[in-house]
């Protein structure tokens, strides 16, 4: 085999083929010996696992059979083809470099043989070598640090770390007796439709001299896990499997599965491989105009008319976004909703079990829905609406309309979850019924933005289908990608907002489609500064809507910080704009003017942490990104009058420039090594944003 290493610009991976099985056997020179696992994990039913798996994900009987049969390389995409003599399952492996990173996607191709197979599990990149590759190759427990974060609704983004021994995988010292290790593992699972509720689909894992970044590129089900085997470390990801998800798929002789792409990163800090995951997501993003110009965009919905718009409460609204400085005009959840119920089961709007028929109300808009979205233009605007397209309320028409086949169901039962039945994007009259809902809203309104939201988890998928009900749900997944792409391209210059209940669909597979992703629902303008401040780790920052909802019982410094948690993103303006008095509404105003002075930068920024990952309750966050020839720096401080007010962030610069609050008490002041910068913010709830030159 003429196959030893593959790889460039600092991530390289290493192979061997022994006996004619071929095997990764690490990553950048560190060489994993006996712990080196195939190339790809696939588990065929009536083949598992060897019995020193466990509950790992490693093992597999046709995995340890899979035999070498040759490899194909073309630029930027290596191929290695391998066959199983006793079940004649053959699996593709695939690798893609990214030009100019130090960043690898993988993912693996299962074709049946001659007989029928089912597949319950197949991995998408596999690799042990980790702790050598990351310089924690004398003490892994110790010197390994796992990193994820926790993303529960209205406060995504909770980045944690711990050494692998307190995460719960520890050195038993079993590999001395022949075994491969402690059998245990650290996993992270993700089941259902929101890909990221609890849990983000990424992370890494950090060593003494090198950090291993991940990402899973999946719009539903996966799976992480990280283990000990032979003195070694593994990091197995992969999309939905039978033992976490309740997946399989049935395969026909001659059938082909495709799994789901996973990403990883190696570079020599957090920052740097966070920093190759960003450009690695900008490179396999589908381009748009609206990720190069970031305009502003005003929506009625938070702290502000929260689904209950009409013409009365949206015409003031129109006139104050627009002297802000709001570029597009978003009416949000409410505008269908003829019942004109305050409150129906569960503490949910009256509206929310009869969505799907997406009709402009007559009793909210008496001169019509036309009569609002003309005005938003003649206020120089662009009108946008909110839809939830994937649902369909228990109590519409249309879930008597629709044929059975275009929903989830489980044992020929419809599903129902929170008042609403789930639309199955497999079949054709789902589909036609978002694309007629969608080309008619935008033709008669004139709409240039649609928010797409999703606030259901239909939990492990659909049985409709020879397959389990996890397949039936991936197949949906990828034909909901599908949809969003055909949409876009029958209306090229429409932006699409992706939002599920705030941030509960930021993973990379939708974020590679839609221009514009909602990071969270949270209505506390002091808790959204910790995940404005983190979400750059996983979302870019000419991606990631953040709220500002400024409002009247503000003080100026409340005011500079709800506009300031917004700076350095999306600025996504709400709260009764209206109401504010003229220096209230002059602080928004001169805040969007300076968003506008460096917003066609963001694009390229790289985000950095000089404070460390946000926590939860911090009184000091901090969020850099480098523009290159300067770097852009929001600090926030928040506590009580009694917390410090005073903090030194590291950042060697020349000059600083203070760009927003224009007026105030606080400063910045260069160190006298001229390595950090002494910030003084006398109130509590506020902060600053500033113009570093190097």
């Amino acid at each position: 085999m003429m196959l030893t290493a593959w790889g460039a610009h600092g991530l390289v991976l290493h192979f061997a083929l022994t006996d004619g099985a071929v095997r990764l056997a690490g990553l950048n020179g560190s060489h994993a010996g006996r712990a080196a696992l195939p190339l790809a994990e696939v588990i065929v039913r009536g083949h598992g696992r060897a019995g020193t798996s466990g509950k790992r994900q490693v093992d597999g009987d046709v995995s340890r059979r899979l035999r070498y049969i040759g490899h194909t390389e073309d630029g930027t995409r290596l191929t290695v083809h391998l066959h199983d003599p006793v079940t004649d399952v053959s699996v593709a492996a695939h690798y893609r470099r990214t030009p100019g990173l130090p960043v690898i996607t993988a993912w693996s191709e299962v074709t049946a043989g001659a007989q029928e197979v089912v597949i319950e599990h197949v991995s998408s990149f596999a690799v042990a070598g980790v702790a050598g590759a990351l310089g924690a190759a004398g003490c892994w427990e110790q010197d390994l640090t796992c990193w994820w974060a926790d993303n529960p609704w209205s406060g995504e983004y909770r980045w944690k770390g711990k050494p692998l021994s307190d995460a719960g995988l520890i050195d038993t010292g079993m590999t001395r007796y022949g075994q491969t290790g402690s059998k245990n593992r650290v996993t992270w699972t993700s089941t259902g439709s929101w890909p990221s509720s609890e849990q983000l689909p990424m992370g890494w894992l950090e060593g003494p001299q090198a950090t291993l970044a991940w990402q899973i590129e999946h719009n539903g089900s996966w799976h992480a896990e990280v283990a000990d085997r032979f003195d070694e470390v593994y990091l197995l990801l992969a999309g939905p499997g039978q033992r976490e998800h309740q997946w399989s798929v049935r395969l026909a002789p001659g059938k082909s599965f495709t799994g789901v792409p996973a990403t990883v990163a190696l570079a020599p800090d957090r920052d740097a491989a966070l920093a190759a995951l960003t450009a690695h997501r900008r490179t396999h993003r589908r381009a748009h105009s609206d990720t190069r110009t970031l305009p502003v965009v005003f929506n009625d919905f938070m702290n502000c008319l929260m689904g209950d718009p009409t013409t009365d409460k949206l015409l003031p609204l129109i006139d104050a976004a627009a002297a802000a400085g709001a570029e597009y005009f978003c009416i949000d959840a409410g505008w269908y909703d003829d019942e004109r119920a305050e409150e129906g089961a569960g503490g949910v709007p009256g509206w929310w079990d009869t969505v799907g028929h997406w009709e402009p109300a007559p009793s909210r808009f008496p001169g019509g829905l036309g009569e609002v979205t003309d005005a938003v233009r003649a206020a120089g605007m662009i009108p946008g609406l909110w839809l939830e397209p994937e649902v369909i309320g228990v109590r519409s028409p249309l879930a008597a309309r629709l044929p059975e086949e275009a929903f989830f169901r489980r044992d020929g039962i419809r599903l129902s979850e929170w008042g609403r039945h789930q639309l199955d994007l497999r079949h054709p009259a789902a589909v036609a019924h978002l694309d007629r809902t969608v080309d008619r809203l935008v033709t008669t309104y004139g709409l240039g933005y649609l928010k797409l939201d999703y606030n259901i988890d239909i939990g492990a998928g659909t049985d409709s289908s020879l397959h389990g009900v996890g397949h039936g749900l991936l197949e949906h997944n990828r034909a909901y990608l599908r949809w969003l792409e055909s949409v876009m391209d029958r209306h090229p210059g429409l932006v699409l907002e992706g939002c599920a209940a705030g941030g509960m669909r930021a993973d990379h597979a939708t974020l590679a489609r839609v221009p514009v992703q909602s990071l969270t629902d949270q209505q506390d303008a002091r808790l959204i500064a910790a995940i404005a401040a983190a979400a750059p780790a996983c979302v870019p920052p000419e991606q990631g809507a953040v709220w500002a909802y400024p409002n009247r019982e503000q003080t100026d410094a409340e005011i500079a910080f709800t506009m300031i948690s917004s700076m350095l993103g999306r600025i996504h303006l709400s709260g009764r704009l209206d109401l504010l008095d003229a220096h209230q509404l002059g602080q928004v105003t001169q805040a969007v003017a300076v968003y506008r002075t460096y917003r066609h930068r963001l694009p390229d920024a790289v985000p950095s942490w000089p404070l460390g990952l946000p926590g939860w309750r911090d009184d000091w966050l901090a969020l850099a990104l480098d523009l290159g020839t300067e770097q852009l720096l929001a600090v926030w401080r928040r506590g009580a009058d009694t917390s410090a007010k005073e903090i030194r962030v590291p950042a060697g610069c020349e000059e600083v420039h203070i760009l927003h609050p224009a007026s105030g008490s606080c400063s910045a002041v260069r160190g006298p090594a001229g390595d950090t910068l002494h910030i003084t913010l006398p109130e509590p709830w506020s902060a600053v944003l500033l113009r570093l030159t190097p």
